[in-house]
Order: C-alpha cells, then structure tokens, then sequence
C-alpha cells in the first residue's frame, strides 16, 4: 500500500507542482504568504477581471524590462496571486523575470519559437512542439503521447494528462540526467503558459487543470525520477502564478479510496485547496492516452468528463 502511496505523491508533484528545474536552490527571495493558488473562479471573463486589477496590472508594467514582452494577462495572473499585496506581486515578477532573463532563457525562447511554428498554418503542430523540447532526442522516446498529453476542454482550458505506469522511469533515468528531466517539464509549463494566455485575451481567463490517472501503477518509482519532479516543484507557482486549477486524481485504486482523508495532507497546502479524488471511467478505458490527441469523440467524452468532475 505505501509503494502505491509513494507512486501516487511523486505522480501528483509532477501535475500539481510542476516547476523551475534550472535554479538548483528556492527562489532568492521567499514567496509572499498571501499567494493563492486559485483566486478566480474557472471561466471568469478576462474584461472584467483585468477592470478589477487594472491598477495593480499596470504598476507591475513598469517592472517590465522594454526588451521583454510580457502581456497584460501575464501581469495579470500575478496580481491575482497576491490579492492587495501590489508589493508581493512586484517581488515575484522582478524574480520570475530575472529566471527568464538568465537561467530560463533557453527554456523560453524554445517554447516561443515552437509555438510560432507549431500555430503557424493557423492549427496546431504537435510533433513541432516535442521535437523543441530540451533534450528531446533522449526523453521523447520515455515520454509519449501513449503516457503524457495536453488536450482542452470545450471552453478552451487546457487538460494537462498524465498515466505514469506507462512511463519507463528507470530506464529513462539511465538515458537522462535529473536536470534533463527537469528541463523538459519545464519546458512543458511554459509552452501551456503561452497557449493559455493567448487563449485568455478572447474572452475567458483559462487555466491549466491536472488530470493525474493512476490507472496502473504498481510500484514505486525510480529515486532518480522521484528527485527530478521533487527538484522542479519549488517554483511553479512563482514563475507561473494562478495559471494552475484543479488538480485531479483519477482512478485510485479501490484499496487507496478509504485513504483519501489520509492522503490529502500530505500534500502542499496550496495543492490541498484545489485537490479532487474521483473516479474517470472514459479515461481508465483506454488502454493508452493517444485517442486522446486522434479521436475527436473519444477527447470530447474525455474532456465533458473532466469538466463533470470539476469541484
């Protein structure tokens, strides 16, 4: 039972914490006691969010280096973080600002140039975006569509998905080394904090909700892996402030279920307030997460699915 638990807590930092892989220590200057992981309700229109923060939105503009473009939904996200502290909210800008200047550089511009590319014919170009992953000639093989995959909901909110059983860790951790892992992930956040707050300037803030599907899991995972997501989980929510919703645990199975009250506090407490335990029939159906990117009724069940299970 504790393997699974193992299993199951190093899965859920990698969906619900997923971040900074680069800074090998915390984040220079510690976060503001007042960040909220979900301080706006799912499907708020961005107009009238953004009227409500407009002079925090545009103070944090004069943090804004001329040589970076950063938008009014990126602002944006980090006043919602830190609701009447415009101090708290400046201090993690200038910080997120400087990772990407300096140690995220490379992350960031890969995830714009792949992108560009993968928007350019006005669809979307999946292989474009994994073949511009940091150190995808190694991880691509280990990480696949098969385990991981981002799709949307109907509302445009991406799903970030996630089966871990069908992920090798043991031998992708002989091929990668935990910083290469890392900088992968993190290569995935940025590339859904783009899409998402393109997304955003249309109509309706969207947020990245965590659909973690323990279907399968039967041992422990590789030390290796488990230090890679626990040294990426530090800083996402200072780099990527109120992008993260729900993160949701699917198909635990039936022995772990009485557990749940037990398995909650286990988690960060930012995690704790947007955290749900269910069950996901069409997605413990498939036997692997492709038809999920190549079967158009399969994603729309999917999706409708996620949205039903939505707190």
């Amino acid at each position: 039972m504790m393997t699974i638990i193992s299993r199951l807590l190093v899965v859920s930092a990698l969906l619900s914490v997923p971040s900074n892989a680069f800074v090998s220590g915390k984040p220079n200057k510690p976060r503001s006691s007042r960040l909220k992981a979900a301080p706006y309700k799912i499907g708020a229109k961005t107009e009238g969010v953004l009227m409500n923060n407009r002079f925090v939105v545009d103070s944090l503009r004069k943090v804004v280096p001329d040589d970076m473009e950063m938008s009014d939904v990126d602002l944006l996200r980090f006043a919602l973080a830190y609701p009447d502290d415009k101090a708290g909210a400046e201090e993690a800008l200038k910080n997120a600002i400087e990772w990407r200047k300096t140690t995220g550089k490379h992350i960031v511009d890969a995830a714009k140039d792949a992108v560009a590319k993968a928007t350019a014919n006005g669809g979307w170009e999946n292989e474009v975006v994994r073949d511009a992953a940091p150190h995808a000639d190694v991880i691509n093989d280990f990480i696949t569509p098969k385990a991981v995959i981002t799709t949307s909901t109907e509302d445009g909110d991406l799903v970030y998905v996630i089966r871990a059983s069908q992920i090798d860790d043991k031998e992708l951790m002989n091929k990668a080394s935990v910083e290469q892992v890392c900088d992968f992930f993190m290569y995935a956040k940025e590339v859904h904090n783009i899409v998402a707050n393109k997304r955003s300037e249309k109509g309706r803030l969207c947020s990245v909700l965590f659909a973690n599907d323990i279907s399968g899991v039967r041992k422990a995972p590789d030390k290796r892996f488990s230090q890679a997501l626990t040294s990426s989980s530090d800083q996402y929510e200072s780099l990527y402030p109120s992008l993260a919703g729900p993160t949701m645990i699917l198909n635990l199975p039936l022995i772990l279920q009485a557990f749940v009250g037990l398995l909650k506090p286990l988690f960060p407490k930012s995690v704790q307030e947007r955290l749900v335990f269910k069950r996901a029939p069409v997605l413990a159906s498939l036997k692997e997460l492709t038809p999920l990117g190549t079967d158009p009724l399969i994603k729309t069940k999917f999706v409708r699915e996620v949205v039903s299970l939505l707190p």
